[in-house]
Parts: C-alpha cells; structure tokens; sequence
C-alpha cells in the first residue's frame, strides 16, 4: 500500500480547503430519440420517464462520492439530445399550435428536473449551421417563452461550424429572440440560459451548452473539472520562474486537477450503470476570490486582466491545461481550455470596474481560450442588429479558426453602461459593458450565409 508523504497530504488539504479545487460538474447524457412521436402527451410521458429513470439516483450517488473522497462536486446536471430532433412528428405547421407543443417539452425537461434534483438540464437545443428546418424554427421562435416559463431548462442553438460556415439567417432571428427573452425576465437573466455556437462540441457537460449529441450514445455521463485557484497558486509559489518553466507548473497542476475529476467520473458512471465519457478540462472560474482566470493572468505578470499581453498569457494557459490534464484523462472532450464569462469570475468584474478590460479585447482573448463572448451584460437599448453582429464577429473566429466559440451575451433592460447587474449565485454580478452601436444592419440583413472557409476543404 502506497505511503503518502507529508507534503503531499497537507497540499492535497490545501487545494480544497484553500485553493477551491472542485469538481465543477458531473453531466448525464441521456438520449431521448426513442421518445419521438405523434402524440404531445405521450412524447411527454416517455421524456419525463426517461430522465427520471436513468437520473434518479445521480444526487445520490454523486453526493456519496463527495463525502467519500472529501472533493465538492458543484453541480449535478443532464444533457439530452436536441429537443429539434425529437419534436418533428408533433408539428402541424400551425404557428400557434406548433408553438405551445415545444414549451410543453420544456416544460417536460423542467419538471423533470426539478423532480431528480439536479440543477440545470441542456438540450433545449437546434443545430442549423447550414440552414433552419421547421423544427430547428419552432425551437427558435420559442425561446422567449421557454426561457422565461422555465426555472432549470438551458437552450443552445449551433448556427456555425468550419465546415459549413454562419448561417446569418438564424443569427438573425435569434439576435430577436435574444432581446424579446431579456425583456420578459428580471435584468434579462433569461438570456444567461441560452448559447450560440460554432463547432459546438456533443459532449459538453458545461451549461447552458451543453446537448447529448447524436452521436452518443444512450447515457453517457461527461465530466467537468476545475481549479483555477490551485493553478493561481503553483504559480505564485513560483515567482522566479521563467515562461517554460512556469507552463510545466501550470502542467502539473492541471494533471492533479484532471487526475480527481478521473476517478471521480469513473466511479460514478459505474455507479450509475452508465458509459464513462470525457473529461472537460477548462478551468471554470466563480465569483469567489482566488478562484479567477482573470486573477491566473495577472499573477503570470499581466498588470491587470484585459491589458496587453493578455492574450499571449492566456494562450499559454490554455495550451498548458491541456498538455497537463491530457496525461491524466482517459478521454479528453467538451470544450477544455479556460473560461472567461465575465459575470462569473470575480477578477473580469475588477478589470472592467478598472477600464483595463474592454469587449473588444475580450474578443480578441477568445481567439485562443474556451466558448467566447461569455455572461456579458451590454445596454438594454442595443439593437438586435448590433446583437447580431457581435454573434456573427465571434463565431467566424470560430470558423476560421477551426475552434469552438460562442456567445452569451445579455441586453439587460433599463441599464446602460457600467450599471451593476447582479444576478446571484453561479451565474455572479458584473458591469454592463460598453459596446460599439454602429448598425451592422446593412450587412447582418443581407442573410443568407457566409460560406465556409477554405480549410474547410480537407478531404
């Protein structure tokens, strides 16, 4: 039997005690295909079934691996498949009829959850990177009610991808939904449950993303890890070092780091009955202090986030996460890197307060971290044209890049810039940001899409 040294016990101790190591999120995704049908009622039925059946005892058991090994897990959730692929047999082409079909299976999702505990579920999702089917509309066109009707029900809709290139139709369209949803909840925070991606990966297990994609299987659980405090202190612990070798200590540390949510995820799949899938190694931030991206880059040397060379910092970082936590997953997925939602993370709130952080330069940072334009609160008085553009700016970054990039961005009613808007909880407070109002409207309403790029030629 393996003895442990001092040392090692007391910076085990330190990282969750101190440094806020925890497993950011345990995700089930559960395939609904087999739920499909003709009858609103019974399609109802065999979702509510299927979720409660196969996530029954994930509280349970995920809460027993929690007092077992003494590592927090923050968030129990569930994935399911892209409620655009079931809802097809249901509609009739009825506008109104049509519409009041597709909040009934959110509000499905929503008891469902509710009734297992968990606290959000994915998948109220389309994928229409190419081009918007009926259904992928009709999910759509209701997002305002379901987001506004529904306490745990996130939403994400795939409108790019390398291959395919931004379908502006649907950026459009959504840009719409985006303003009508933060006008029917409390400083928009309806808008914090919905995503829009490029290249969105199928097995994300981090909200509002996250989906059970088609092509996975029947329940697979999807692991998220975290630890940016514990990654902040390695590197303060070495405040000597050189760029090379502070990578081999972000190396390290994200090998510790990915190494718990391992054997973590594995034991609870077993428990579970269900395939172990990934493990997503982005760090996630919290509003509570030390627990930062933001705070990581200013403690490599960048004078306060946002300033220049944060960029070059942040690559580093995320090229270092992943070169570490690869060795120690089994299967790595999801979206992995570093998050940088700007609500969430207590060190972006002082760099905006500070003016060192811009959205322009936020942007420029997505270029080489996690999703993109995250939990960003700009003026309610921003037009749908302007909303549009800043999706369309970010997910072509994502499609030349041959990356995954989003955005979750919130016109929050009635504020103006540097309003603070508090929306409590994981989803944190932040200043509503300034962003540059000239309509891209002559653009933005030309729709169609803007074709794919020519790496996209790769067979």
């Amino acid at each position: 039997m393996k003895k442990y040294s001092k040392k090692e016990i007391l910076d085990t101790v330190q990282m969750l005690d101190i440094q806020n190591l925890d497993i950011r999120t345990v995700t089930l995704g559960i395939n609904l295909r087999s739920c499909a049908g003709p009858e609103l009622e019974q399609v109802k039925k065999r979702i509510y079934e299927k979720i409660t059946g196969k996530a029954g005892e994930l509280i349970e058991k995920a809460e027993s691996l929690q007092e077992k090994y003494g590592v927090p897990i923050v968030n129990k959730r569930v994935s399911v498949t892209p409620i655009s692929l079931i809802i097809g047999p249901l509609l009739t082409g009825e506008p109104k009829e049509d519409l009041k079909k597709a909040v009934g299976l959110a509000k499905t999702l929503d008891k469902a959850a509710k009734d297992v505990g968990i606290d959000f579920i994915g998948g109220y999702s389309a994928l229409c990177y190419k081009a918007m089917s009926r259904e992928d509309k009709v999910i759509i066109e209701s997002l305002p009610e379901v987001l506004s009707s529904t306490e745990k029900v996130c939403a994400s809709i795939v409108i790019a991808s390398t291959k395919t290139g931004l379908n502006m139709d649907a950026a459009g369209l959504i840009a719409g939904k985006i303003k009508e949803t933060a006008e029917r909840t409390l400083d928009g925070v309806g808008c914090a449950k919905l995503v829009v991606f490029a290249n969105a990966p199928e097995d994300n297990p981090f909200m509002a993303g996250a989906f059970h994609g088609p092509g996975e299987g029947d329940a697979t659980l999807n692991i998220g890890v975290s630890g940016p405090g514990v990654v902040k202190a390695a590197i303060a612990g070495n405040k000597e070092a050189n760029l090379n070798e502070m990578a081999e200590t972000i190396k390290k540390s994200a090998f510790k780091i990915t190494r718990t949510g391992q054997l973590i995820g594995k034991e609870l799949a077993a428990g579970l009955g269900v395939r172990f899938g990934i493990i997503d190694l982005s760090l996630a931030p919290t509003m509570r202090t030390g627990d930062s991206v933001a705070e990581i880059l200013e403690e490599m040397g960048i004078g306060a986030c946002g300033g220049c060379g944060s960029t070059a910092a942040l690559a580093m970082l995320v090229d270092a996460v992943k070169k570490g936590g690869l060795m120690a997953a089994e299967n790595v997925g999801g979206l992995s890197g570093a998050f940088i939602p700007v609500a969430e993370d207590y060190g972006m709130l002082k760099a905006i307060e500070n003016g060192s952080l811009t959205l322009e330069k936020l942007e420029a940072m997505t270029a080489v971290c996690s999703v993109g334009i995250d939990m960003v609160v700009v003026p309610g008085d921003t037009s749908e044209d302007v909303v549009a553009g800043l999706i369309a700016d970010e997910l072509m970054i994502g499609v030349i890049n041959n990356k995954t990039t989003a955005v979750r961005v919130i016109p929050a009613p009635g504020k103006k810039e540097g309003d603070l808007v508090d929306y409590g909880g994981l989803l944190g407070k932040t200043r509503v940001m300034k962003i540059n109002k000239e309509s891209p409207s002559g653009f933005v309403r030309r729709k169609g899409r803007i074709p794919a790029p020519l790496r996209a030629l790769t067979n």
